[in-house]
């Protein structure tokens, strides 16, 4: 018997072109009407692709068609172009600057656990002292985009809610960096349980209603993974880039390039890795590996890009975390703060940014 519950399971075998989640996890499907033999579906996407419409359309015709039970298939998608970024005729986006800002870097991981959160925090932090020393700059801004987890606002001090100017969000400073995250619009108790569409809005809110210009560099630090979140900032943000973050075991590495591959298919090169909780240094001078050995150089070396930094294991990485002073700043000398400088001004490099 075909019903509406029986063609959305179908269409969970419905693939978003060059992602292994399925539309129906997305959130992309509306609606599912089924009356006298027509199946009519309903799906939203935000996209630059010209392509991607089409495919998804062609798929869900096919696998709705060879229902037993369905005459025919009315696939209807309704098509949102991000902000900044009209469609191109050639496949790929042609995303225009985001008015005001300059650059804008994306963190990211394959897994959880690896301390993404603090490599793009001390990264913007770096980012910023490093722009200090060229001379008068723009700024540097941090956004965090892991809706599920925010974590950013505790690591660089900030809370409290943001202020509001003429419907504008005003990022609230610290360090000299602005900074947003979902967790200043929330309760610190409330559990943050969304699908796709309401994360799709928040990442829209984010890019339009900050008030981010003028900004030099923008870090954005992403959930794990390649889950909606990921799929609607590289949609709605010109992103110039990513950095991949990992740690050395391979379960790490192996995850890692799986979810790297995600910026391959929207063509967002990948900027580097960077390798964190490398080592531990001891009293003696010598190196402990305790997370194993060269898991950042075999991701950069399959991903052919360099491998930026390795962060050693330090307690005072973690402590300044939770007290909201990152290490790039508490202790700017220390192995794991240069580190992190080295990468930034690697990435400025690379960005053409001239620091």
């Amino acid at each position: 018997m075909v019903d509406k519950e029986s063609i959305r399971n179908q269409l969970k075998t419905v693939k978003y072109p060059g992602f292994s989640r399925d539309i129906v996890s997305f959130g992309l499907v509306q609606d599912i009407l089924f009356e006298k033999g027509v199946a009519t579906v309903k799906v939203a996407l935000t996209t630059a692709d010209v392509k991607i419409p089409p495919a998804i359309k062609q798929s869900v015709e096919q696998v709705i068609g060879g229902m037993d039970g369905v005459d025919a298939v009315d696939c209807q998608i309704q098509v949102q172009t991000p902000k900044g970024a009209p469609q191109s005729s050639g496949g790929q986006s042609t995303r225009q600057p985001f008015p005001g800002v300059k650059k804008i870097i994306a963190v990211a991981s394959g897994k959880g656990g690896v301390g993404k959160s603090t490599v793009a925090v001390n990264l913007a932090c770096a980012l910023n002292q490093i722009l200090d020393e060229a001379g008068e700059h723009d700024g540097v801004g941090i956004l965090d985009c892991d809706i599920y987890g925010p974590s950013v606002p505790m690591m660089m001090g900030v809370n409290g809610r943001p202020e509001i100017i003429e419907d504008r969000i005003m990022p609230p400073i610290n360090h000299r960096i602005k900074v947003m995250s979902m967790a200043l619009l929330v309760d610190d108790s409330a559990p943050v349980v969304w699908r796709g569409p309401m994360i799709n809005n928040a990442i829209s809110q984010f890019a339009q209603h900050v008030q981010w210009a003028p900004l030099e560099v923008l870090v954005v630090d992403l959930p794990p993974g390649t889950g909606d979140a990921q799929l609607s900032l590289v949609q709605t943000f010109p992103v110039d880039g990513a950095v991949i973050v990992t740690t050395p075991q391979d379960v790490a590495v192996n995850v890692t390039r799986r979810g790297a591959g995600m910026f391959e298919k929207v063509s967002v090169p990948i900027l580097g890795v960077c390798e964190n909780m490398s080592f531990l240094q001891l009293p003696d001078g010598s190196k402990m590996q305790i997370f194993g050995e060269g898991g950042g150089q075999r991701t950069a070396q399959d991903l052919n890009v360099p491998l930026l930094a390795q962060i050693p294991l330090d307690t005072t990485i973690r402590e300044g975390g939770d007290r909201g002073l990152p290490i790039s700043i508490s202790y700017p000398d220390s192995a794991a703060a240069q580190a992190f400088r080295e990468m930034a001004r690697s990435l400025l490099l690379k960005l053409n940014c001239n620091p």
